[in-house]
């Protein structure tokens, strides 16, 4: 038997071995397994599925991580730490791929900073990826107000080669309703950062306006744009966002429902929400779900929901009408995973991936990137050969004490690997000396850890479940 055999078949096991330490959900006939990707990522706020087949992934704090969504190798394209302000609610936020991301490899990204020593403002920039790093920073939009709290920031390439920036209150209220100030509106920019001269204000990055702090963005069927906005006690909503429209705060919450809302809406042309959750359940990352692995959720909107008042953390499904003018139900996944703060799609095999923000506000570790995946649907014999960076570990579960048995990549030989408790205490930290290891577990309390390994080419980190 020749290595490479050798090498896939030892693969196939330990994968084989390692699937009893995942969990699945069944739909009406489709099941869905969970694996985790990357755990330990700092406050992920954005998690994109890019056209090179990796997970762009931003850190609030001030990260750009790429991820290799089959080994869950990640890497650090872009650390800004030392200028991002960042803290509970600020931060390094939305992301977005140009359009033509091959030919024109730019990255959009939007953070907060401090200006002139003690003003948060944020800035729109973009980055140039080399094929190894994001380079070359060029502001795109700059001197947007920011501050501790409501800084939206959700990002979106629009249908017709435009920047759409999602921008919160910051806690004014007022400066929704204000045409002359950027904040709580739904801004539509050209990609060199010029105003379109087809805006509907003429002169103005203004989209829509009357917005609290949208942090939820995406296109839907028939190319209508869909939004999701956080309320302040009640009301988050589900929009639909249309060219120059006014969407209430603080005058309206919600629906057009009291005399006063009802005179102010008909006075300024307010758009309703197609969905509203009270009390504020946190709605966030949005995205549409069109693919045949899992029936059940084609064409319908995924949201992440972090749980707000009621904690009730969770991915919803929303099925839409035909015309996709109305939500017609709600179906709730994923809820003990604790805060959802972003979704997205594998366009190739259908798998779905969301970023945890940890149980409590404002984040609490350890952060994950899951996917959970259709394995009857688009798998091929391809997913099977391992790539030139993995770690595999069985079994899994495991008991305390016992011996782990881990397959390292040629590349990781001569580093060293962590066991880490999810509460963040490292356990083990031992050296790799060889491609196959037996690793005498220390007694530990029933509970979950990963083991995380850095080299060169990256990180790569494995949960361990101990029972």
């Amino acid at each position: 038997m020749n290595d490479y055999i050798q090498t896939i078949l030892l693969f196939i096991i330990v994968s084989s071995s390692s699937l009893f330490a995942q969990n699945t959900i069944t739909l009406d006939s489709t099941i869905l397994t969970e694996r985790e990707v990357a755990i330990g990522i700092q406050v992920p706020w954005e998690i994109i599925y890019g056209p090179d087949d990796h997970l762009w992934v931003t850190e609030k704090r001030g990260r750009v991580l790429r991820i290799e969504p089959e080994s869950g190798n990640t890497t650090t394209v872009l650390n800004i730490q030392s200028i991002v302000e960042s803290g509970s609610e600020p931060g390094l936020l939305g992301m977005a791929l140009h359009p033509d991301f091959e030919a024109t490899p730019h990255v959009f990204l939007a953070y907060t900073y401090v200006e002139g020593g003690f003003n948060t403002s944020e800035k729109l920039v973009r980055y140039t990826w080399n094929e190894t790093e994001l380079v070359d920073g060029i502001d795109i939009l700059t001197g947007i107000d920011a501050g501790g709290i409501h800084n939206g920031s959700r990002l979106l390439i629009s249908t017709d080669n435009k920047i759409l920036m999602t921008t919160g209150d910051v806690g004014s209220a007022n400066n929704s309703q204000d045409m002359s100030n950027l904040n709580g509106k739904l801004l539509r920019i050209n990609l060199d950062g010029s105003i379109p001269e087809d805006n509907p204000m003429p002169g103005s990055y203004i989209y829509s306006y009357g917005h609290r702090n949208s942090q939820g963005l995406a296109y839907g069927p028939n190319g209508l744009l869909y939004s999701s906005e956080h309320g302040a006690q009640s009301s988050d909503e589900f929009n639909i966002i249309e060219a120059g429209r006014n969407y209430g705060w603080p005058n309206v919450e919600g629906a057009c429902n009291t005399n006063t809302e009802i005179n102010f809406c008909e006075t300024f042309d307010v758009k309703e929400p197609l969905g509203e959750y009270s009390p504020c359940v946190g709605v966030n990352g949005i995205c549409y779900y069109n693919h045949a692995a899992i029936p059940e959720w084609e064409g319908k909107m995924l949201m992440a929901v972090l749980g707000g008042f009621v904690k009730d953390p969770r991915i919803s499904v929303l099925e839409l009408s035909d015309d996709g003018l109305s939500v017609l139900d709600e179906k709730q996944y994923f809820d003990d995973y604790g805060r959802l703060r972003d979704v997205c799609v594998n366009p190739n095999n259908g798998a779905i991936f969301f970023a945890t923000n940890g149980n409590n506000y404002p984040s609490s570790g350890p952060n994950r990137i899951i996917e959970y995946r259709n394995l009857g649907s688009g798998v091929s014999n391809d997913d099977l050969i391992p790539a030139d960076q993995f770690i595999k570990i069985y079994p899994n579960p495991i008991s305390s004490g016992a011996l782990l048995k881990i397959s390292f990549s040629e590349s990781f030989i001569g580093q060293t690997f962590d066991i880490i408790a999810f509460t963040g205490e490292t356990v083990s930290t031992i050296s790799i000396e060889n491609t196959e290891m037996n690793v005498q577990l220390p007694q530990m309390p029933i509970g979950n850890y990963y083991l995380k390994a850095s080299n060169k080419n990256g990180t790569i980190t494995q949960k361990i479940i101990v029972q």
